[in-house]
């Protein structure tokens, strides 16, 4: 098994846009985690000022944030009058779609719930969901695509050398959620994306989850299986979708206080929710794609960005975020479980695993891709990563 060694990334001019070592002197994005970082005269990187700007923008606090949350929640009733759902969201089992869930319920609204089972459920995120569900009341839609397809969409991802994984899983959330929303004439997503806890992601760690032409120029390449129940975003659902049947994504949780400590709390009072020890750690694949393929193949560290947003928006200090990066990633014996269960699950070898794992790191745009496409349809930039406003929108 192959380890991650940051200590000697910090010494590799390549790793670090052929440059000397730096981390941000507020948070802890360094040159590493995105070798295109900037920083000031004191050594603070830009994603401070990028999410101050998107706090600035997209957050609403105290009386003003009452008051806009209470008119957003008037126009989805009244957008729902007569019909069954005035509402739709998607939830994975983690912390802000549950959050999101009870919130929604707590205001009245009447959402349709929708769950992607692509396959790398924990048992622990399936009890989550059920007790969503069955606490809250609300009707579940979970969408499940083939097996054999999705393992070998990821195979074929994983053999691509990309580095968004995870785009796969978010573009069939996305889709659904737009499809179902058009079918029951819904006019409003609600999306579990919120700045003080999402604000900060660098690009170099993502690409778009609706651009549907690079995961068929991927898998074109590199599939082997006829893709058959896999749920495309395509141009002309979008069109359709946004366009004719003016279809919005609103972000609820920016109109109200979210403090990440207190919202677990919250849920596990209330909904009976068992954290899952990381951020979006409720899928096998996602916790062993965040705590061992971007480390060691991509040198990313996710905890990176996610402690910074939390430093950023007041919620830790630097110190402590400092303290959680000299933690392992992975807990041991769980890595050595997870990583036994991945590879057997998709029908890889050590050694084959290994020589992905190797091959050097290509970039989403040097296959095909979607031209235009924030441009084409402005009101996806909510599911730009993280969009930014996916992870999974929704989760």
């Amino acid at each position: 098994m192959l380890v991650f060694d940051e200590e000697k990334l910090k010494k590799d001019p390549v790793m670090n846009g052929n440059r000397p070592y730096q981390q941000c002197a507020l948070g802890v994005v360094d040159t590493i985690a995105d070798p295109n970082i900037s920083f000031d005269e004191k050594g603070i990187s830009n994603y401070y000022y990028e999410y101050l700007a998107k706090e600035k923008e997209m957050v609403f606090r105290g009386e003003e944030g009452k008051m806009k949350l209470q008119e957003l929640v008037e126009k989805i009733k009244k957008a729902g009058e007569g019909k069954k759902y005035d509402c739709i969201t998607g939830v994975s089992g983690g912390v802000d779609s549950t959050y999101l869930a009870l919130m929604a319920k707590k205001l009245g609204l009447r959402p349709l719930i929708v769950h992607f089972d692509n396959g790398w459920n924990s048992e622990l995120a399936v009890k989550n969901i059920e007790n969503i569900i069955s606490r809250l009341g609300f009707d579940l839609y979970t969408l499940v695509v083939d097996w054999n397809e999705f393992r070998d969409l990821q195979m074929a991802y994983l053999k691509a050398s990309v580095v968004d994984i995870e785009a796969l899983t978010d573009h069939a959330i996305v889709g659904t959620l737009y499809r179902l929303a058009a079918e029951y004439d819904i006019k409003y997503i609600l999306s579990g994306y919120n700045i003080v806890t999402e604000g900060v992601l660098p690009s170099y760690w993502v690409w778009s989850k609706t651009d549907h032409i690079n995961i068929k120029d991927i898998h074109n390449k590199f599939g082997k299986v006829k893709l058959k129940t896999y749920p495309f975003f395509s141009s002309k659902q979008k069109r359709y979708d946004i366009q004719v049947k003016k279809i919005e994504v609103i972000t609820l949780l920016n109109y109200m206080p979210y403090i990440k400590s207190r919202v677990k709390e919250t849920i596990i009072n209330e909904l009976g929710w068992r954290d899952y020890g990381g951020k979006h750690y409720e899928s096998i694949f996602t916790r062993f794609y965040q705590g061992y393929i971007l480390p060691v193949k991509f040198g990313i560290d996710k905890r990176k960005a996610h402690l910074s947003n939390l430093v950023f928006s007041g919620q830790i200090n630097r110190d402590t975020a400092l303290e959680e990066l000299q933690k392992p990633i992975y807990d041991p014996a769980t890595l050595k479980n997870d990583y036994e269960f991945v590879l057997k699950k998709l029908k890889i070898t050590e050694s084959e695993f290994e020589k992905l794992m190797l091959a050097p790191r290509k970039e989403h745009n040097e296959y095909e891709i979607e031209q235009g496409l924030f441009q084409k349809y402005p009101a996806l930039k909510f599911a730009r990563p993280f969009a930014r406003v996916i992870k999974r929108a929704i989760g």
